[in-house]
C-alpha cells in the first residue's frame, strides 16, 4: 500500500487553519493535526491550498493534440487575411507542407469577404506546388479546403465552389485530415495529458467523434497515466459498444483502473459561428434559423437505445430550439444525461432543466470567444446565452469543460470566464450571468466541492485559494502539484 502524508494543507472553502492530509492507497483516510507518518513519504505544503482535482467534462483529445500543431489562423479577420496567412506558411517551404497543410480557428461569421476555393488555390501555389489546403473552422464545424485538399477527402472541387464545407461533410473530412501523421498521435495525446496534469487536471470526457477506449487502453499500457478518461460513444459505434456491453461508468479491463466507459453523445444542431446552431428565431439576413440534423422521434429512438443499455445520454445543444427539443426527449424516455453546450435557452427551458435533472454542460469560455458573433447573429437574444448564473441559481447541475480544441484544455481558462464573464480587458458581457468562483469550481471537481475523508486522493495544490484569489487572477492560476490516486502526475515545489 502506497501513502503520501501532506503537511500544513489548507483545504479550500473548509478552513484557514493548515492541517496533515494523509492518502493511503488512492484515498483520503484522515485530515487532522500531528499525523503520525508512519511509512508514508511527507510531503510539506507549506500552507499551499488543496482542492478536489480538476475535470474538462467536455474534451476532444486528439483533436486537441493535433491543433497544437496546426497552422493558427485564429487572428484573421478576413479570408483574405487567413489566405495570407496560409501564403507566407506556403513560402517558408517546409517539406511536410507540401503534402498536407491544416489549419485551425478561423471565424467567418464575422467576416466582410466569403471563403472562396480559388483563394485558398493561390495561396497555396506560393509554395513549390499546389499542395492540399485545409483549414478548420474554430468550432470544428465547418472546414475551408482548396482543391487538392478537397479531392484528398473525396469531394468534388466542382461541388464546392467555396471550399467551404459544414457539419457532417466536415465531420468526416476532418476525419481523413487526422488520419495523417496518426503514427505519432499517441505520443502528441501524452504531451497533452502531461500539459493538462500541469494545470491541476486529474480527468477529461474525451468526446472524440472516433471510439477511442481501445486507444486509451493501450495509451496507458503505454505509459499515458496522468489522467482518469471516460469515453464517449457517438451514434455509428453505439450498437459495438452494446454488443461489449459497456455502461456508462465500466472500468475497461487492462487500464489500471484510469478508462471509463463514458456518455452516449447525440448532436442535434449545429453551432453559431456556422450559423447553424437550430433557433427558435431565423438567423439576421434571411439565413434562416439554423439546421435541426435530426427530429424529436429519431432522437428519442437513438436517447432510448443508448439509456436501455446504460449508457447515459450527451445531446450536443447549442441553440433554443435544439435545447427545447433536447429537453422534449429527456422528459419522453425519462433518463438522466446531459444538454451539452446549452448556448442559448429559453426561460422556461431553464426551470425544465432542473425538474428532469439534466446535466447542464457548458463551456464559459465560448462566451468571449462568442461574444461579438452572438451579438450580431443572436440580436436581441443574448441575455438568454450562456445563462449559467440562471441555471445555478434553478438549482441546475453545471459541469465546466473546455470543448477543446474550441477552447484551451486549462479549466482555469473556464472558471475565470465563469466568473468574470471578461477577458483582455473588455467589460463583462452580461455580468448578471456571473457565478462565484465556489460554484465554477465544484462544476470543474466531478461535483466535489471540497476534500473530504474517504474520498478519491486525486488533488490539485494551489499556491493561492481560489476562493479569494483576485478574479483577473483565476485564468493564471499556479498549480503547484496535481495527484491522482495519491500518485504526483506534476509537482513543481
Amino acid at each position: 500500500m502506497t501513502s503520501t502524508l501532506l503537511r500544513r494543507a489548507r483545504l479550500v472553502g473548509r478552513a484557514d487553519a493548515p492541517t496533515d492530509v494523509l492518502l493511503e492507497d488512492g484515498a483520503v483516510t484522515a485530515i487532522a493535526d500531528g499525523i503520525a507518518p508512519g511509512d508514508a513519504e511527507v510531503v510539506d505544503l507549506d500552507g499551499r491550498f488543496v482542492a478536489p482535482g480538476l475535470w474538462d467534462n467536455h474534451v476532444h483529445m486528439e483533436q486537441w493534440a493535433l491543433v497544437r500543431r496546426r497552422l493558427d489562423v485564429s487572428r484573421a479577420s478576413s479570408a483574405r487575411e487567413a489566405a495570407d496567412l496560409v501564403r507566407a506558411r506556403m513560402a517558408e517551404g517546409r517539406a511536410a507542407d507540401r503534402d498536407l497543410l491544416v489549419g485551425y480557428g478561423f471565424r467567418d461569421a464575422l467576416w466582410h469577404d466569403a471563403p472562396a476555393l480559388a483563394l485558398l488555390d493561390d495561396a497555396a501555389r506560393a509554395g513549390s506546388s499546389s499542395s492540399p489546403v485545409a483549414l478548420v473552422s474554430h468550432d470544428l464545424h465547418a472546414l475551408w479546403l482548396n482543391a487538392a485538399a478537397l479531392r484528398l477527402v473525396g469531394l468534388d472541387p466542382e461541388r464546392f465552389p467555396t471550399g467551404l464545407v459544414r457539419e457532417q461533410a466536415a465531420f468526416d473530412a476532418n476525419a481523413v485530415l487526422s488520419a495523417r501523421g496518426a503514427e505519432h498521435l499517441d505520443d502528441w495525446v501524452a504531451e497533452a495529458s502531461r500539459d493538462a496534469a500541469s494545470r491541476g487536471v486529474v480527468g477529461i470526457v474525451d468526446l472524440e467523434m472516433t471510439l477511442s477506449i481501445d486507444r486509451w487502453v493501450a495509451r496507458v499500457q503505454g505509459g499515458n497515466d496522468s489522467l482518469r478518461v471516460r469515453c464517449g460513444v457517438y451514434p455509428g459505434d453505439l450498437d459495438a459498444v452494446r454488443g461489449r456491453g459497456l455502461r456508462t461508468g465500466d472500468v475497461l479491463p487492462g487500464s489500471c483502473g484510469l478508462v471509463e466507459m463514458g456518455p452516449a453523445k447525440i448532436i442535434t444542431d449545429g453551432s453559431l459561428n456556422t450559423r447553424t446552431a437550430w433557433c427558435h428565431e431565423p438567423y439576421p439576413g434571411g439565413g434562416g434559423a439554423g439546421l435541426p440534423t435530426c427530429s424529436l422521434d429519431e432522437l428519442v429512438e437513438l436517447m432510448s437505445r443508448a439509456a436501455g443499455s446504460g449508457l447515459v445520454p450527451a445531446v450536443h445543444a447549442i441553440g433554443d430550439a435544439a435545447n427545447t427539443q433536447a429537453l422534449d426527449a429527456f422528459e419522453r424516455v425519462g433518463c438522466p444525461g446531459s444538454v451539452e453546450h446549452a448556448q442559448l435557452l429559453r426561460w422556461v427551458d431553464v426551470e425544465r432543466f432542473a425538474r428532469l435533472g439534466v446535466v447542464a454542460s457548458v463551456q464559459p469560455e465560448h462566451a468571449m470567444d462568442d461574444r461579438d458573433v452572438a451579438d450580431e447573429q443572436w440580436v436581441g437574444r443574448t441575455d438568454r446565452a450562456f445563462a449559467l448564473e440562471t441555471l445555478a441559481a434553478a438549482g441546475v447541475r453545471l459541469a465546466l469543460g473546455s470543448d477543446a480544441p474550441v477552447a484551451p484544455l486549462d479549466p482555469w481558462v473556464a472558471i475565470g470566464a465563469a466568473v468574470s464573464r471578461s477577458r483582455g480587458g473588455r467589460a463583462p458581457w452580461h455580468p448578471e450571468q456571473r457565478v462565484p468562483a465556489a460554484v465554477a469550481l465544484a462544476a470543474s471537481t466531478d461535483g466535489r466541492d471540497a476534500v473530504t475523508l474517504g474520498s478519491r486522493a486525486d488533488l490539485v495544490v494551489l499556491d493561492a485559494d481560489p476562493l479569494s484569489a483576485p478574479v483577473d487572477a483565476l485564468r493564471a492560476m499556479p498549480v503547484a502539484a496535481t495527484l491522482l490516486g495519491g500518485r504526483f502526475t506534476h509537482r513543481a515545489f
